[in-house]
């Protein structure tokens, strides 16, 4: 954590959160930081795996926020944010979009693939893999 912290070094980044319950029925929620380095690659780094006491957006915020406080980082870094179409997540009111924007109005939302991310986190937590259902197009 210690390396990404200063590859970001005080710059911008964006903010990718997903959540969902583990195989114990726990929920967690994952937070992803998208970046570019100094020599312009663009890097997204897994920065945390949450257990957290439920998904609404203030609860999932609190957690942004004192991982944020843990590391030294800052919701006015964010310039984007990525969250799946989950009700909890986006919306113009009181969602975590909305209380992150309230806070950081340069924080512009990206509709993200979350599915990926949770790949990523069964990879990561050696945790079975989940089949990926195409989406049907109407």
């Amino acid at each position: 954590m210690k390396s990404i912290i200063e590859e970001i070094d005080g710059d911008v980044f964006c903010l990718l959160v997903d959540e969902s319950a583990d195989v114990s029925r726990k929920e967690q929620m994952v937070v992803v930081l998208r970046y570019v380095d100094k020599l312009g690659v663009i890097k997204e780094r897994l920065i945390a795996v949450v257990h957290v006491q439920e998904t609404s957006a203030s609860c999932l915020k609190s957690n942004i926020d004192n991982l944020f406080a843990k590391y030294g980082l800052s919701i006015k870094q964010i310039r984007g944010q990525g969250y799946d179409g989950a009700s909890n997540m986006r919306g113009e009111f009181n969602r975590l979009l909305a209380l992150i924007k309230r806070e950081n109005s340069s924080a512009y939302y990206i509709h993200c693939f979350a599915r990926q991310l949770r790949l990523v986190i069964r990879g990561v937590c050696s945790l079975p893999p989940v089949p990926i259902r195409a989406h049907r197009r109407r």
